[in-house]
């Protein structure tokens, strides 16, 4: 007579007895554990691993393919809106939502502050250009790089998109350094967004023979016009950091213009970004020397 068959158990639930086993590694599972594969059924560790494994293999390929699919410019109007979150928390202060936080809570977000610079924080020179003193400073700034931003990048592509934004933005912050009188702090994307308009301009000046290029080369001097106008005339309003990034605009624009071959462009793109990063720190160097031997500019 033969014996008894096996009473199998579930290996999660000792107490539960089965006759369903993992499809993927054959252990016994009962009905808890039991996660619909496309054959059969996989325990709840041979699930975790399937994903973990294509995480690492497929899934990362996929992730870092939709990466370099997603504009530059929708990445940095999502940053700048991050960045406003963030000021937010440091600030601590719910009703800041709308006008944004005090002076202090941007320093404490790290807003440009010209002491502190000079005590060497210089990387407050980059994260001011991601924080804004206000939902209509944000909303404002992400429009026009929304615009401008888009249609330079399909132009020129999103590397040198990117290199426009953030070479122009740090040459922004350092002519506002070295430029304005001791006092608030600073904050904004403006300096940068001056800078991708002013590269702009340069690529259509290039062009400027083209209807198309033409008609876009008025709307933005237009716009730059009427910006440097309002700027020059509303205190409160940084023009050094506008005028800054539009200079540094100007000149990226024709180090990245794309009908270049590609060895002679990108030449000329590291060139031009390395020109005017290297045109900022010195404006920064000369501003920190002068702070550092004359105290009492601070007062």
């Amino acid at each position: 007579m033969p014996p008894p068959p096996t009473r199998e158990r579930c290996y999660r639930h000792p107490d539960v007895e089965t006759g369903v086993h993992c499809t993927r590694c054959g252990r016994p599972i009962c009905p808890d554990c039991m996660i619909p594969a496309p054959v059969g059924h996989q325990c709840p560790e041979c699930v975790a691993d399937a994903r973990r494994e294509y995480r690492q293999g497929p899934g990362r390929q996929i992730a870092a393919a939709n990466l370099k699919a997603t504009p530059v410019t929708k990445l940095l109007t999502l940053a700048i809106a991050i960045g406003y979150g963030w000021e937010l928390i440091v600030s601590g202060d719910p009703s800041a939502l709308l006008l944004g936080p005090d002076p202090l809570g941007l320093f404490q977000a790290g807003g440009a502050f010209a002491p502190a610079i000079a005590g060497g924080q210089w990387w407050r020179l980059v994260t001011a250009i991601f924080l804004h003193a206000g939902l209509i400073h944000l909303g404002m700034n992400a429009l026009v790089l929304w615009i401008f931003g888009n249609a330079l990048e399909r132009e020129i592509g999103r590397l040198p998109m990117l290199a426009v934004f953030l070479a122009t933005g740090i040459f922004a912050s350092a002519a506002s350094y070295l430029f304005s009188p001791i006092g608030g702090v600073g904050v904004g994307a403006s300096g940068a967004i001056f800078g991708v308009v002013g590269a702009f301009v340069t690529y259509n000046y290039l062009r400027r023979h083209n209807p198309l290029a033409g008609a876009q080369l008025r709307s933005a001097v237009t716009l730059l016009v009427l910006n440097l106008v309002i700027g020059f005339s509303v205190p409160a309003i940084d023009w050094r950091a506008h005028l800054g990034g539009l200079i540094a605009g100007l000149v990226l624009g024709y180090a990245v213009d794309p009908s270049r071959p590609p060895a002679v462009r990108r030449a000329m793109t590291v060139g031009g970004v390395l020109l005017v990063l290297g045109v900022a720190i010195a404006m920064t160097a000369i501003r920190t020397a002068q702070i550092q031997g004359d105290p009492t500019i601070l007062i």
